[in-house]
């Protein structure tokens, strides 16, 4: 019993780590769009985020698995994770194609949707669920 309860937790924390880390880097590759416009160095910093925040919407995604084959919880961060690392590739293919009328406002909605996941994923459960602690 132990075991199952340890593995419960870990699945979770690492889900939350992992969404924690992408959000960080969303709101990076926000700070990093604004200095493309005043600085030379805000694209190097920007191609850097990106690579980084594509690895971490990987991580999710490998983190939801791992919440939920051997740890047994819910398929739905699975389903989130794999949408965001679709959102990510069509960031990267939107920002190589140098579109910004599409980049920045689906790079809001990441950065957003990201905020909401990561609110969703505190101790405890979802807030509003029955059974799950308040």
């Amino acid at each position: 019993m132990a075991v199952q309860t340890a593995s419960a937790y870990r699945g979770p924390a690492f889900v939350r780590i992992a969404v924690a880390l992408q959000t960080l880097t969303l709101f990076f590759q926000a700070a990093t769009a604004g200095l493309l416009l005043t600085s030379a160095h805000g694209e190097l910093l920007h191609d850097v985020g990106a690579r980084v925040m594509y690895g971490a919407s990987m991580l999710y995604v490998l983190a939801a698995i791992l919440a939920w084959r051997p740890g047994g919880a819910s398929p739905r961060p699975v389903l989130y994770a794999s949408g965001f690392l679709l959102l990510a590739s069509l960031q990267v293919v939107l920002g190589i194609a140098h579109l910004p009328a599409l980049h920045v406002p689906l790079g809001i909605l990441m950065f957003t949707g990201s905020v909401l996941v990561l609110l969703g994923t505190r101790p405890g459960g979802a807030p509003g669920r029955p059974g799950t602690a308040r």
